[in-house]
């Protein structure tokens, strides 16, 4: 952990508070407290229908020590943008305006306004805390959800056929001024792009891996170790890019097999052989793809 990351998290006080609505374990809880480590108090949320929006707690109670604003599943982006005109009008353009969004209201449900959002390059943070599926309805598939993953939606008889929607390369094709993946199981990585995307003007996007022991089927005290072999593994690579440009990889961990990933979540139990075998096929040659576009590699732990 580098000096910058051991100052903000001994100094910096939670902004988030205890006794909060998160199950045990639950990676998008812990990414809040330490994304709001990084933003400090001079922020207002804008949030949709999703688990975040229920562990914030009901109102009038909150366990976010900043303002926010819940909204329609679908408008976290078109919400978001309207909150930083109206800051604008005051004459506020300090305040950062984040939205804080999950997989089923970021991939599926707010695309088109996110697309739309994007394209304007509004001057916000959309942050997409990613936990592959509609947990917060009953663990439903979303198009963030991978190839044979368990979902109530896609039960192990009738599995998900289809790609991942790959999210990261629709945000590139609009050339927004900063975008980048995130896992908190590297929180000096993590807490620098989040500092990164708080001083970038216009619209800028975090992809957060948030491991979801409920949805997952896995156990709540391996949720950390879960995230950092999703990175080791390349199923969840970390990188960023400005502008729609290069790729540049910040993390570039040794390679652990996807297996390791895999057999710690329920939700691939009935993988068989064969599947562990396409599925470190598909994640070998996403990383390729990486690579290829890629123009700068960090040595990884």
């Amino acid at each position: 952990m580098d000096a910058t990351t051991r100052r903000i998290l001994g100094e910096k006080k939670d902004l988030t508070s205890p006794g909060h609505l998160a199950c045990p374990g639950c990676g998008g809880a812990l990414s809040l407290r330490l994304a709001l480590k990084a933003l400090g108090k001079d922020c207002a949320f804008v949030i949709p229908a999703c688990c975040m929006a229920v562990i914030d707690g009901p109102f009038p109670f909150s366990s976010i020590g900043v303002p926010l604003y819940h909204v329609a599943f679908e408008t976290a982006a078109s919400t978001a943008s309207g909150v930083r005109a109206g800051f604008h009008r005051q004459g506020n353009d300090h305040t950062i305006v984040v939205a804080w969004a999950g997989d089923g209201g970021t991939f599926d449900i707010g695309l088109g306004a996110l697309s739309a959002s994007a394209a304007r390059n509004d001057d916000y943070l959309y942050v997409c805390y990613d936990n592959e599926a509609y947990m917060n309805t009953g663990v439903q598939q979303s198009t963030a959800t991978p190839p044979g993953a368990w979902t109530t939606t896609t039960p192990a008889n009738r599995p998900k056929v289809g790609p991942k929607k790959d999210i990261m390369a629709i945000l590139a094709a609009h050339k927004v001024p900063y975008q980048a993946t995130a896992n908190v199981a590297y929180p000096d990585d993590f807490l620098r792009k989040f500092r990164t995307a708080k001083r970038t003007k216009g619209f800028r996007f975090l992809h957060l891996f948030a491991a979801c022991p409920s949805g997952h089927k896995s156990i709540d005290s391996h949720s950390i170790k879960i995230s950092r072999l999703a990175t080791e593994s390349r199923v969840f690579p970390l990188y960023e890019r400005r502008d729609g440009g290069a790729v540049v990889i910040t993390e570039n961990p040794r390679k652990m097999p996807v297996k390791e990933y895999l057999s710690l979540q329920g939700r691939f139990r009935h993988f068989t052989e064969q599947d562990i075998r396409h599925t470190q096929h598909d994640v070998d040659r996403t990383w390729k793809l990486l690579l290829e576009n890629a123009v700068v590699e960090t040595t990884g732990r």
